[in-house]
């Protein structure tokens, strides 16, 4: 197994609020986060930091995660202490108020793989040159598209595409969605914040993971790249895991 990440602040923010990690326990179990962060006075990433380092402390101190039904208790279990963490946070530090953060993660073991997602941060697994989203986003747009009043075209350049229905640190309980993938079959699995899927469309995507010249971590800085050159509106965050070539399971 291979594995990268990278975070960038893009062109047009001071700073980043965006947070990401990959880590790998005793039990050859990997995690895979990311969350981007929300609001004034630096908040956001306050929140993305507390998000990723809460779940990265907690999977980093357990030898295995257990079966499919443990993980899934264990992911909502945590995402509901972050989401008390940073609503203490706001209490205590009143400047911070409104901060949040989206959070999607990859849990990866010889058994299964699951996919958690609170907010618009996207979840994909890469087969066979292909990306498929495993998440769905907690966005406005994504509820009009489900009820019939917008069609995916419109959603694309809706003035309100960016409004979250759902993040950590935004109500007193925080549902995080969980996707169990059945098929094992796959090559990696992609976790990105909107700073990439806003700036490249999933065929751009594919094809910088499709050149084979580019050892991976290369991938990855040109899709941060060509975000960038295409505006870099967002910061941009990404964290790739890769099946080597011959490798039989995970």
């Amino acid at each position: 197994m291979k594995t990268f990440y990278l975070t960038d602040s893009g062109k047009v923010r001071d700073h980043n609020e965006d947070s990401v990690t990959i880590l790998k326990n005793e039990s050859d179990e990997y995690l895979l986060i990311v969350a981007d962060g929300m609001g004034g006075h630096r908040a956001g990433e306050v929140a993305s930091s507390i998000s990723v380092n809460h779940m990265g402390k907690k999977f980093s101190e357990m030898k295995t995660v257990g079966d499919k039904l443990e993980a899934i208790n264990w992911m909502r279990d945590n995402i509901s202490d972050i989401n008390q963490e940073i609503l203490d946070y706001t209490k205590e530090h009143p400047e911070s108020m409104g901060m949040g953060t989206t959070t999607v993660m990859a849990l990866v073991t010889a058994e299964y793989l699951l996919f958690g997602n609170i907010g618009d941060s996207s979840g994909f697994v890469y087969k066979n040159g292909k990306l498929t989203k495993v998440t769905k986003d907690h966005t406005l747009v994504n509820l009009l598209v489900a009820a019939g009043d917008l069609t995916e075209e419109e959603a694309k350049y809706h003035p309100k595409r960016n409004v979250l229905m759902k993040a950590l640190g935004s109500s007193d309980k925080a549902e995080l969605d969980i996707f169990d993938v059945e098929d094992k079959d796959y090559d990696g699995i992609l976790l990105c914040s909107d700073g990439l899927t806003s700036m490249l469309t999933r065929e751009q995507i594919e094809k910088v993971l499709n050149d084979e010249e580019l050892e991976m971590e290369e991938q990855v800085v040109k899709l941060i790249r060509k975000s960038n050159a295409r505006g870099g509106t967002d910061n941009i965050s990404i964290a790739f895991l890769l099946r080597e070539r011959g490798e039989e399971e995970w």
